[in-house]
């Protein structure tokens, strides 16, 4: 009998299953980026909200990011496309209320409150499903034209959302705005149901374990990996070093340099393109110069990007400079993000993929509180251009760890069972 073998897909877009995931995503993703401003302009602009209300609103989106690694086993213990339609649908189910209860006059910052926590839980255990579930649907070979694809749409759909955030909240309020966000959710529900993959079951052993032995055994193998290890403890420093920056970035540029609220949005919407770019560029450049390579770069432009801001003074010719710096900073950053998620997501054994991405997702937006109190305890002792020296300087430590790693060595994507690109790793508990 001969067997005749199938044609080796060469794109992940030849995909159907992973178009309806590029689509729910991007769909999700717009709709988020709407309640990202209308949430906020309800609070202040409606309910007329105190600066300690907002923060609790802030810290409440934030807080079920704790939950991440507990996503993450239930990601890899059950399968990963009711976890994504219910996410979906519990999310759009909590938006509904808020236009539902300001019609009738009813809406207090409480049920805000409840709605952005309800939002935050489904978004962890969504994103803990979707991005273990793409090396179910793409082959390794192909996971970094998708991981760029799937940046590409990212940076799209979070730009246009936004744009259409504002001019909705402008149009019909900001209560009515999110009903952008749950028709997204709806939409993204309906294109993750058509995913066709192979089913994933939980063993009985697996569901007699509690999910914290599982949490532990996710961690324990996430350590015992080398190159993953290494790759999320420089994403953690990064990350860190980053939110230290960030918790004062706009107030330096609108105090300090004296930039408009114009010249702000200009800099960040060309930066904005710089991120898409370097996500649709990925793949060539990783091709040209090599994985490691391509990953070490991202994160070294990082703290030299921050040299012209620390330089910077008022006036239009800084304001070009701050943008392009800007530009090459999330160009590179989302070059090297597209590349080391692929490169993760290859070297992880399929049974760890969630665990080994909310152990990531843990140590990066676990770290942003803190740094952000870190930064005010600095604020304290240093001026606000001396506590921006200190996250620049902290991102110099990534690089350090990524050059005394297997993975400045490493020129072309690993196959699940390449023992030549990297080292052997050592396996934790399983």
């Amino acid at each position: 009998m001969t067997v005749v073998a199938r044609p080796r897909r060469t794109s992940a877009w030849a995909i159907p299953a992973f178009r309806n995931l590029l689509g729910s995503e991007a769909a999700s993703l717009s709709g988020s980026a709407v309640s990202a401003i209308a949430l906020p302009a309800l609070a202040v602009l409606e309910l007329r909200a105190t600066t300690g209300e907002v923060a609790m609103l802030a810290f409440l989106g934030q807080l079920p990011s704790t939950l991440a690694l507990w996503a993450g086993a239930l990601s890899d213990r059950y399968a990963k496309r009711p976890q994504l339609i219910v996410g979906d649908l519990v999310a759009a189910s909590a938006l509904a209320t808020i236009p539902a209860a300001a019609m009738a006059g009813a809406l207090t910052i409480v049920q805000l409150y409840g709605v952005t926590l309800v939002l935050g839980t489904a978004k962890v255990v969504h994103d803990a499903a979707a991005i273990s579930l793409l090396p179910h649907i793409v082959a390794p070979h192909l996971l970094q034209g998708a991981n760029s694809r799937l940046g590409a749409a990212s940076s799209v759909a979070d730009s246009a959302g936004s744009n259409a955030g504002a001019a909705l909240v402008g149009a019909v309020g900001p209560a009515r705005s999110v009903l952008a966000d749950v028709v997204s959710f709806l939409v993204s529900a309906v294109l993750v149901w058509r995913i066709r993959t192979p089913g994933q079951h939980a063993h009985p052993a697996e569901t007699r374990r509690s999910l914290g032995k599982d949490v532990t055994a996710g961690v324990r193998y996430v350590i015992g990996q080398p190159t993953i290890r290494t790759v999320i403890a420089a994403l953690a420093v990064l990350s860190f070093g980053l939110a230290i920056m960030n918790t004062f970035w706009a107030y330096y540029l609108l105090t300090t340099l004296g930039a408009s609220p114009t010249a702000f949005g200009v800099i960040m919407g060309v930066g904005g393109a710089g991120s898409l770019a370097g996500a649709l560029l990925a793949p060539t450049i990783t091709s040209r110069i090599g994985v490691g390579p391509t990953i070490i770069t991202g994160f070294a432009v990082s703290p030299l990007a921050q040299v012209p801001l620390l330089l910077a003074g008022p006036g239009f010719g800084w304001q070009i400079a701050l943008a392009a710096t800007l530009a090459a900073q999330l160009f590179w950053a989302t070059a090297a993000g597209t590349s080391q998620r692929s490169l993760r997501q290859i070297l992880c054994d399929p049974r760890f993929q969630g665990r080994m991405q909310a152990a990531s997702t843990t140590v990066t937006a676990g770290s942003r509180p803190l740094a952000a109190a870190a930064a005010g305890a600095l604020a304290l002792l240093l001026d606000v251009r001396a506590v921006l020296a200190v996250g620049a300087l902290l991102q110099v430590v990534p690089v350090v760890l990524l050059f005394a790693s297997p993975v400045r060595t490493l020129r072309s994507m690993p196959t699940p069972h390449d023992t030549a690109a990297l080292p052997p790793a050592r396996e934790g508990a399983s």
